[in-house]
């Protein structure tokens, strides 16, 4: 759905772009993924077969997270790496066999969250990177 940009608190609403003037995507097809490493040698494993096997077109390594969860009994506090990986929604159920197959966790999280919005460049690459040919 097409909305056009309230400007009623937008200071200079001359600099501001109207959603209404700009093409519309369809980005639903595209996810960013989620997965949790215990050590960079484990995610830049992980993002070798991911894109290797094309299942991402990108993997971000983001080291230096905390995560706090519940686990059996208690409350774990562990540092980790985050994943963040650019990939397409027909990939996620093999994407997520791949991860759940090399992990060492006996449970890794693996979540995805949808592309809300993106550049059509970006998502021409990324489907160049995936194999797949773009249909716009």
């Amino acid at each position: 759905m097409l909305m056009s940009v309230d400007y009623t608190f937008c200071p200079e609403p001359q600099y501001a772009l109207s959603l209404s003037t700009m093409p519309h995507h369809d980005t639903h097809q595209y996810l960013i993924a989620l997965c949790t490493c215990p050590d960079q040698d484990t995610a830049a494993q992980l993002a070798d077969r991911l894109v290797g096997d094309r299942l991402a077109a990108c993997v971000n390594i983001v080291p230096g997270i905390t995560s706090v969860y519940h686990w059996r009994d208690g409350i774990e506090h562990d540092n980790e790496l985050l994943l963040l990986i650019k990939t397409r929604r027909e990939l996620f159920p093999a994407l997520e066999a791949t991860i759940r197959q090399h992990h060492p966790y006996e449970l890794p999280e693996v979540i995805a969250v949808s592309i809300e919005e993106a550049s059509q460049a970006y998502l021409d690459w990324i489907d160049q990177s995936l194999g797949k040919k773009n249909v716009t």
